[in-house]
């Protein structure tokens, strides 16, 4: 991870001994922390080379083989309205998730840690938030300094959902 990104990561995250847990894997996007539960996360790689998809949707980076099963590449600053990154070789950053029997590796702009964090800390997704990222989102967590938007990673990955216009 590069020192730029290191420096943008919560590094004040404290877990709640003896308390029941929600596990997230973080990472940035745009400068924003967004999370995903720790259950859902296959792995975490640097993909080496993403084969191109012909007429596969904007969002669609493409595929790579993962230990010899082909995983669908998301660019989630694509699916989150953003301007897409050119990701240089060896530097893009990738989480593989699962929905069902398919996996699926999410191009992020940077990783951050796994943090373990209260169901009472939970809240509703709040309704400043840009209306894209609204629709997937299934809450946040105010940490000290920043905002964590938990994804639900079946609505981004449904390819075929789009938000409802603001």
């Amino acid at each position: 991870m590069s020192n730029a990104i290191a420096e943008r990561l919560p590094t004040d995250l404290v877990t709640h001994p003896g308390q029941s847990l929600e596990e997230f894997v973080t990472f940035l996007i745009a400068d924003q922390l967004f999370g995903v539960p720790v259950r859902r996360v296959q792995d975490i790689l640097q993909p080496q080379r993403i084969a191109s998809i012909p007429l596969a949707p904007p969002a669609v980076r493409g595929s790579i083989n993962l230990r010899g099963r082909i995983v669908t590449v998301i660019d989630v600053r694509v699916r989150l309205g953003l301007k897409p990154i050119d990701f240089e070789k060896g530097k893009s950053i990738g989480v593989t998730v699962e929905r069902g029997p398919d996996l699926y590796t999410l191009l992020v702009d940077g990783i951050g840690d796994v943090i373990g964090l209260t169901n009472e800390l939970h809240e509703k997704t709040p309704r400043t938030l840009d209306p894209k990222w609204r629709e997937y989102s299934t809450g946040i967590y105010r940490l000290k300094d920043r905002l964590l938007i938990i994804l639900d990673i079946d609505r981004l990955l449904d390819i075929s959902y789009e938000p409802k216009a603001a």
